[in-house]
């Protein structure tokens, strides 16, 4: 209160000053101020009071909310508020500012005038900042002084901007006409866009010019699924609803059509180029409403030819926008806002499917798959300019060169890349648009003259061109599907080598970029264009500062969603690290193996799939090797097989996490081989079990015939054997095996019978001959040990600790054999 009664105080001294002293001398710096140091004394003065005025006011919370509530204070405020607005708005008009301050939104009004407040003080502070300077001396405006023989470097241009040598007095400027603030718009269309990750349905449901009638699942538009689901979804649950056959669903509709179009011998014919009208004398109309829709498409159906051409967007929608329809005849231009009638615009199949109408395009190849994903248009009967041109076999094939060679007519392509979803076009704009299609048909006349020339009035090549022009309209548009295995296309491209969690990094950030671009209808380029994907994925930032810091300029979707992002490049760094392998070399014969990648590990054999997992396994194994091993193993390696190349590989990487991922074709082999390892396991285990069984039963009935010997009142008498010979003990694990089955088996109760010993064997209790123990033992003295110490005592020089003969010191130990 106190800085605005100063203020007001002041400037009425000011004015009363000013008006007194109109009369005197004007010697003053400004009015009421004889020089600098008096204003600026002045100034700090009156910011000081202000800053001590705001200071005294009610602070922001409870103390605030208590004066607000008083009806006095809101209004003083508010006409406080109300005055300090307009200053700054006269400030800012005196600068040059923008000082729309006062008619803002009440919900971003505050945001938005801070930013205008910022802006201006920006702008006040460097014009401040360029005055001190010339006041200083310094001209910032000034020239430098270049050396003599100095050239400054010269501006390179592309090849479709760079100006003629005849085009001297045409603009030399070449910009982007570019529109941040146009209004989407998907928001205006009746029809959803499809972004779904189905394959793409035709739309078309009404078949005019038909020799084949449409199928039924296509003639119906609604039905019940369309509410919830998208289209693409729809029409699959509607063709399993059905039960109806896939290939009626995706095939091409006018399939049967084109098969069995034959070209007509007067467009085979040589004709006689009809020379177009100047576009100033040519009727133009703007078509954006239903009524000239129609109207138009009666034109066109009582015509022999019309020339088509279509504007594209493609930077801010997933699948692309058409955004306009031109179409001229020998008379009229017409330009349809293909925006505005996006869902009425099935109306020109009738002249499109027309098969006595020649429709004249010029690189048909994407304007076909456009006119069936947008509008559900298909064309019969077209002739491409771009494949004549071709079969000419001229210098360039561009619509351009055409309209120099043909028509002497330089084209304007500055709004080559503009944006076509401006409205209203601009009149340049419009103009250039005209210029496609105004001369094509005088252009379709002279080169099927040149056709018929260039082959001595053959028609074969001019239906050479015809049926290039046929395939075209065959054409399907195929809408993108992501899958798994999609980053890996792209990945290639790159020509990178990258380890396995970049790798990860950069699958990760691809699927994200798909599935955030199909919600919000952005192309991917605009969700993260493909250098910045790179670069993030090489770098694997730690912060989500550093993702920002690999954008520049940083796309608003990544901004918004640096978390997120952030948060699967941490789960790519958790990878464990290998260096994947590439081989940039791509030529190499059928045969040879020497090159495998990891998407050829799909193609080999479960036998190959099952040896590299194995050697996979084996590789923490031979790290325990010794150090010698290691040397060995090196050396031989370093020898190189000359037949190598025709050998299966070995150094295959199979990264670990695809083993135990069930939805990995390695995962799946593996197992099928490892199920196949265990029934070879069974069947062994089984064969083992049936030799045990077998030796059970022999020693069941070597125990039986015991048995009976002992049961026939007979001591089994004591056998002598040799010298040296032990008799062997039995095995425990035989003893228990075989009186198991005696204590499970109940034996039968039979007749007692002696049993006979004349047959059996005897030798069997007197087991094997041992062989000769090197340790003394007093029972197996014989006639040959005792010459031994006979003659241990004869020799007196002799040691008597030692026996003569051969030492058997070393049969303790198990020596190697050299």
């Amino acid at each position: 209160m106190k800085s605005t009664k100063n203020r007001y105080s002041a400037n009425s001294c000011r004015q009363d000053s000013n008006s007194e002293t109109n009369e005197e001398e004007n010697g003053e710096l400004c009015p009421g101020f004889k020089d600098v140091d008096a204003f600026v004394k002045y100034g700090l003065g009156a910011v000081l009071s202000a800053t001590k005025a705001s200071a005294g006011l009610p602070q922001a919370g409870d103390e605030y909310d208590f004066y607000r509530s008083f009806p006095g204070f809101q209004e003083f405020c508010e006409s406080q508020g109300d005055g300090l607005l307009h200053c700054m708005s006269q400030i800012m008009q005196h600068h040059g500012c923008r000082s729309h301050v006062r008619d803002q939104n009440k919900l971003t009004g505050l945001e938005e005038r801070f930013d205008l407040v910022v802006d201006s003080n920006d702008v006040i502070l460097e014009r401040a900042g360029i005055l001190l300077d010339e006041a200083d001396g310094v001209n910032r405006n000034q020239q430098p002084v270049m050396p003599a023989g100095f050239q400054p470097p010269k501006i390179v241009v592309s090849s479709w901007n760079r100006k003629g040598p005849g085009s001297g007095s045409r603009s030399e400027t070449f910009r982007l006409l570019h529109a941040k603030n146009v209004t989407r718009p998907q928001l205006k269309f009746k029809e959803r866009i499809d972004n779904s990750n189905t394959p793409f349905i035709p739309k078309i449901f009404i078949k005019p010019n038909a020799r084949k009638p449409l199928p039924a699942c296509k003639t119906s538009r609604e039905r019940p699924e369309d509410l919830d689901v998208p289209a693409a979804l729809a029409d699959l649950i509607h063709q399993q609803r059905t039960q109806e056959h896939v290939d009626d669903m995706f095939a091409h509709p006018y399939q049967y059509e084109l098969d069995h179009l034959s070209t007509q011998e007067k467009l085979l014919s040589k004709p006689e180029p009809q020379m177009y009208k100047p576009m100033a004398e040519t009727k133009f109309s703007f078509i954006d409403s239903l009524e000239d829709l129609v109207a138009l498409n009666e034109k066109l159906c009582k015509l022999s030819e019309f020339a088509v051409d279509l504007e594209h967007h493609s930077y801010r929608s997933f699948l692309g926008l058409t955004c306009l329809m031109q179409i001229s005849t020998r008379e009229e231009d017409f330009i349809i806002d293909t925006l505005e009638l996006r869902s009425e615009m099935y109306i020109l199949n009738e002249a499109f499917t027309d098969p006595s109408i020649v429709k004249v395009f010029h690189g048909a190849d994407s304007d076909i798959e456009w006119l069936q994903r947008d509008f559900g248009l298909y064309v019969v009967n077209l002739f491409d300019t771009h494949q004549a041109s071709r079969a000419l076999n001229l210098a360039r094939h561009s619509l351009d060169h055409l309209l120099k060679h043909f028509c002497s007519v330089d084209s304007d392509k500055r709004y080559q890349l503009a944006d076509w979803r401006i409205r209203p076009l601009p009149d340049e704009m419009v103009q250039y648009a005209r210029t496609d299609t105004h001369y094509l048909l005088y252009i379709y006349d002279c080169v099927k003259v040149q056709l018929l020339d260039f082959n001595h009035s053959q028609p074969g090549l001019l239906q050479s061109v015809w049926n290039k022009s046929k395939d075209i309209s065959l054409k399907k548009y195929v809408k993108p599907i992501y899958t798994e295995e999609s980053y890996l296309e792209l990945q290639r491209k790159q020509k990178k080598s990258l380890n396995t969690q970049q790798l990860t990094a950069f699958r990760l950030l691809f699927a994200w970029r798909d599935k955030l671009a199909r919600q919000e209808d952005e192309s991917t380029g605009f969700v993260l264009p493909t250098h910045m994907m790179n670069k993030i994925s090489e770098e694997l930032p730690k912060e989500p500062q550093g993702i920002i810091a690999c954008c520049n300029p940083v796309p608003p979707l990544v901004r918004q969603q640096v978390n997120e992002l952030h948060l699967l490049v941490q789960q790519a760094r958790e990878m464990p690290l290998l260096k994947v392998r590439k081989h940039e070399v791509m030529l190499f014969g059928p045969h040879d193996t020497s090159r495998v990648s990891e998407s050829d590990l799909l193609h080999l054999s479960p036998g190959e799939l099952c040896f590299i997992l194995k050697e996979v396994e084996t590789k923490d194994a031979q790290k325990s090797l010794s150090v010698a091993q290691m040397k060995a193993r090196q050396i031989t390696e370093s020898f190189q097989n000359p037949f190598r190349m025709y050998l299966p590989s070995k150094d295959v990487h199979v990264n670990k996490n695809a083993k135990f991922d069930p939805s990995s074709k390695i995962f799946e082999i593996s197992k099928r081989w490892k199920l196949q390892s265990i029934e070879q396991q069974q069947k062994e285990m089984e064969a083992k079990k049936k030799a045990k069984e077998e030796a059970k039963e022999q020693a069941r009935k070597a125990t039986g015939n015991g048995e009976s010997a002992k049961s026939g009142g007979k001591k089994r008498e004591r056998v002598d054997g040799e010298v040296g010979e032990l008799t062997p003990k039995p095995s425990k694990k035989l003893m228990k095996s075989a009186e198991k089955p005696q204590k499970t088996e109940a034996t039968p109760q039979e007749s007692f019978k002696p049993f006979d010993y004349s047959q059996s064997d005897l030798k069997v209790f007197a087991g094997t001959k041992s062989k000769d123990s090197t340790q003394f033992d007093p029972n197996r003295q014989d006639e040959g040990f005792k010459k031994k110490v006979f003659a241990c005592l004869i020799s007196g020089n002799r040691s008597m600790s030692f026996l003569a003969g051969k030492s058997d010191r070393g049969f303790r130990h198990n020596w190697p054999k050299r």
